[in-house]
C-alpha cells in the first residue's frame, strides 16, 4: 500500500538488518522502496539491493555533501543509468548548510557536479533526485538554467522530485512551477515542524510523494532510533491529518505518484 520513495538501504545501520527490515516492510504494508546511491563507490552495494529484490529499485548519484569520492562523470552516470532496475539521478543538487569556514563562491565544485547530474537526467529521460540545504535560490536557479524548461515540444525536460523537503512555501511554489514533486519524510511529524506541515498543506496531493531518508530522521513516535522504510506510514498519516484524509487515499495518491515519475518501475516490474 505504501511506497518509500528514498532510503539508504546500502548504509551499515540498515544493510546488517536487511531480512528483518523486509519483514517490517511487510508488515506495515509498505510495498515498495527506491534505493538511494551517494557516492559512485557505493553504486554497486545499491544495484545489487535493487537486482536481488523485486520491490525494490535504484538511483545513481553522487551526494553534493561527499567530498574525496570520485567525481562523476557524464559516461560514470549514464552507464549506470542504463542498467536495469536504476529509475534516477541522484541524489544531487546543493548543500550550502556546512561551508567550513569556505564561502558559497567556494562551493563552485558543488555547482558543476549538480550540472553534470541535471545533464545526464536529461539525456536519459531519468527523473532527478534532488537535495537542497540552506541553497534553494541558487538549486532553483541551475535548474532553470540547465533543465531545458523553456521551448517545449519533443525537447526533454528536467523532472524529478525534491526530497525531505524542508524548505518554504514559496520554495514549494518554485519547484511545483517547475514541474518537479515534493517528498516529504519524518520530520514533518517532529512537534517543531509546524510551518512544513503548512507547506504540506499547500502542495497538492497529486504532486506529493512521502519518503524515510532512512536510516536518519525516524519520525514520532520513533524519533531518536534508526528509522527503516516500514516507518513511512507514519508519514502517510501525518499528510492525512493534514489534509483531512483517510490514510489509504495518501498511500494511494503518492503510490501513484511514484509510478508516475519514476515509470521505468511500472515497465520493468
Amino acid at each position: 500500500m505504501f511506497t518509500d520513495s528514498h532510503c539508504h538501504l546500502s548504509f551499515p545501520e540498515l544493510s546488517a538488518n536487511l531480512p528483518d527490515i523486509l519483514n517490517a516492510m511487510s508488515q506495515a504494508q509498505v510495498d515498495r522502496a527506491l534505493c538511494i546511491c551517494t557516492t559512485l563507490e557505493e553504486f554497486e552495494a545499491v544495484h545489487a539491493l535493487s537486482r536481488d529484490h523485486a520491490n525494490l529499485w535504484s538511483t545513481v548519484g553522487v551526494h553534493p555533501d561527499n567530498e574525496g569520492v570520485t567525481e562523476p562523470s557524464m559516461d560514470d552516470l549514464l552507464q549506470r543509468a542504463a542498467l536495469p532496475r536504476v529509475v534516477g539521478i541522484g541524489e544531487t543538487g546543493l548543500d550550502y548548510y556546512r561551508l567550513n569556514g569556505r564561502s558559497v563562491a567556494d562551493m563552485e565544485w558543488q555547482r558543476e557536479r549538480f550540472r553534470v547530474h541535471i545533464r545526464a537526467g536529461r539525456q536519459t529521460d531519468l527523473p532527478l533526485v534532488i537535495h537542497t540545504r540552506s541553497a534553494s535560490d541558487d538549486t532553483l536557479a541551475i535548474l532553470k538554467e540547465e533543465g531545458g524548461f523553456a521551448g517545449g515540444g519533443a525537447q526533454v525536460v528536467s523532472r524529478g522530485v525534491f526530497h525531505c523537503f524542508t524548505e518554504t512555501e514559496a520554495v514549494a511554489r518554485a519547484a511545483l512551477d517547475l514541474d518537479f514533486m515534493i517528498s516529504f519524510s519524518g520530520i514533518l511529524t517532529f512537534r517543531n515542524a509546524a510551518d512544513l506541515r503548512e507547506v504540506a498543506r499547500f502542495v497538492p496531493l497529486d504532486r506529493m510523494l512521502i519518503e524515510t531518508d532512512s536510516p536518519y530522521l525516524a519520525p514520532v513516535p520513533y524519533r531518536g532510533k534508526t528509522n527503516n522504510p516500514s516507518f513511512v506510514p507514519f508519514v502517510a498519516r501525518q499528510i492525512a491529518e493534514i489534509k483531512g484524509l483517510a490514510v489509504e487515499a495518501v498511500a494511494k495518491a503518492t503510490s501513484e505518484n511514484f509510478d508516475r515519475l519514476f515509470n521505468r518501475v511500472v515497465s520493468s516490474s
